[in-house]
């Protein structure tokens, strides 16, 4: 039947009444612990409610947030930003300064990135913002990008610094919070940058990845995020939904002792490294082919990735030879000795993140290809760095999060260092030693020069990955089921922002 204008007019202004009126549902694992940026930050950033002085673009580069811009002094230790004259927060009083060292000093007084920075003061000077530091800084703008460093209305804190109300300067207000589980918003009209075309969201933890696949199957969610490998094989043949994924900065690596009599040559670690059958692990147990990891930092962290092609893989033949430098020949049972010595190796991981145990059982079965007695010990997460500290770790298996901040060089000066006495954190190197990377850090924790970076972190990253005192294995993948009826979806591989403020109802 053929419609008249008027009807089809009708039906345009019904559904732009359904769709003014829709909640974009979003569910997702990580429960809401508090109002709390400390604590919960990550789905406020996540959902668009509270920003931080910086952000990031959408290829990872750091951007201006409530900062419309920030300098530092000549010596590295004073930093001024300049606050955009018409940010509002959620109860309609305006983003100054006052409130954003309020913020600050709140974030500064708990746990949280701001900890890793020199931070001698925080004061408002006009309309600015100064913070003052005891030593340079360089990666203190990225820092302001955290979670835990979200700007917040004085309204929101109690007189002990506590935060007893979410009201952030995002371009969605909460309407309702209900930890551990719940939180829904709706569009802020005074919002400072443009208006999102979506006008309310919701925001569901669950734990359980069945229930979650379940949801997006029935359109329970529109938004499902990390999928395990059986639900993805299952809702990629819905055609009402669009499987999306993306490699985030964090990386399932091996921490060697470099002590290790049987580690401490490069060359032993470099044909641990070249035994290891990545696309395997990522495609039999991983079931992402792209998640296998030649080098630590995945693409998204700009300079500091190599391009490493995959097909540097797995060469039994060049590994056994390597070792045969060092003296290490096969017994009877193709299992390698040296001096009578054979070789033999414990690996520490944990069941904390389930992908874990099933790589080192992999990793278990192709060294012994090798000719490499490995036992897998699966423990609590903690026994990695308390080995560390009194030295009887071997081997540990862990995932390492190189994007807690879109300069993964404040992850690098905790587990490497520039301090000639660091040997390594608890989740990085152990007792490797390198002069030269420590310089290089060193110059980037003071440099403010882009160059800077541009030059030095793929010298570092070259260099980790000749040495291999940490040996990359895969990149875990964010996933996510989206429904048809919307546009505009995109994975942030920083984790910052669902981006729900991008995305519009499908016509």
């Amino acid at each position: 039947m053929k419609r008249s204008s008027a009807a089809w007019l009708a039906i345009l202004a019904s559904f732009n009444t359904w769709a003014a009126d829709r909640s974009l549902d979003i569910a997702a694992p990580w429960e809401i612990k508090s109002a709390d940026p400390s604590t919960s930050g990550y789905v406020f950033s996540r959902m668009r409610v509270a920003e931080n002085l910086v952000t990031t673009d959408n290829q990872g580069q750091l951007a201006p947030g409530l900062a419309s811009a920030w300098e530092v002094s000549d010596d590295g230790l004073e930093w001024r930003f300049t606050l955009r004259e018409n940010a509002h927060f959620h109860d309609g009083t305006a983003v100054s300064a006052d409130a954003v060292v309020n913020s600050l000093e709140a974030s500064i007084a708990k746990p949280g990135m701001l900890d890793t920075a020199p931070i001698a003061s925080v004061e408002a000077v006009g309309d600015d913002v100064v913070i003052k530091l005891e030593s340079a800084f360089a990666p203190l703008p990225a820092l302001l990008a955290h979670s835990t460093t979200l700007i917040l209305a004085e309204a929101a804190y109690a007189e002990n610094g506590d935060v007893t109300q979410m009201i952030g300067s995002g371009p969605y207000q909460v309407d309702e919070l209900s930890p551990p589980q719940r939180m829904t918003v709706t569009r802020f009209d005074d919002y400072w940058g443009a208006a999102p075309a979506i006008a309310a969201a919701s925001y569901l933890a669950v734990s359980r990845g069945e229930t979650r696949a379940l949801m997006a199957e029935s359109g329970d969610a529109d938004i499902v995020f990390t999928l395990d490998p059986a639900s993805q094989a299952r809702l990629s043949r819905n055609a009402s939904l669009s499987l999306h994924s993306e490699p985030l900065p964090r990386t399932i690596m091996l921490k060697l002792n470099a002590s290790h009599p049987f580690l401490d040559d490069k060359r032993a670690r470099q044909a641990l490294s070249m035994a290891i059958d990545r696309a395997g692990i990522a495609a039999g147990l991983l079931r992402a082919p792209e998640a296998a990891a030649t080098e630590l930092f995945p693409e998204s962290l700009g300079a500091w990735h190599l391009g490493v092609a995959p097909s540097s893989g797995q060469d039994i033949e060049k590994a056994q030879a390597l070792l045969a430098e060092l003296g290490w020949e096969p017994n009877e049972e193709g299992l390698l000795e040296r001096d009578g010595q054979p070789f033999k190796l414990t690996l520490r991981t944990y069941a904390d993140r389930p992908e874990l145990p099933l790589v080192a059982t992999a990793l278990q079965s192709q060294w012994r290809e090798l000719g490499v007695d490995l036992e897998v010990a699966v423990g609590n997460a903690s026994a990695i760095p308390s080995g560390h500290h009194d030295d009887s770790l071997e081997v540990g298996l862990s995932g390492r999060n190189y994007g807690l901040v879109p300069n993964p060089l404040v992850s690098l000066l905790d587990d490497i260092g520039s301090d000639p006495d660091n040997m390594g954190g608890d989740w990085g190197t152990m007792n490797w030693r390198d002069d030269e990377v420590a310089e290089w850090l060193d110059t980037l924790r003071q440099s403010t020069e882009e160059q800077a970076l541009n030059d030095l972190a793929p010298l570092v990253a070259e260099r980790l990955h000749q040495e291999m005192p940490l040996i990359p294995v895969a990149w875990y993948q964010q996933t996510a089921a989206v429904s048809d009826e919307v546009e505009g979806f995109s994975i942030d591989p920083l984790e910052r922002s669902y981006r729900i403020d991008q995305m519009e109802w499908a016509e």
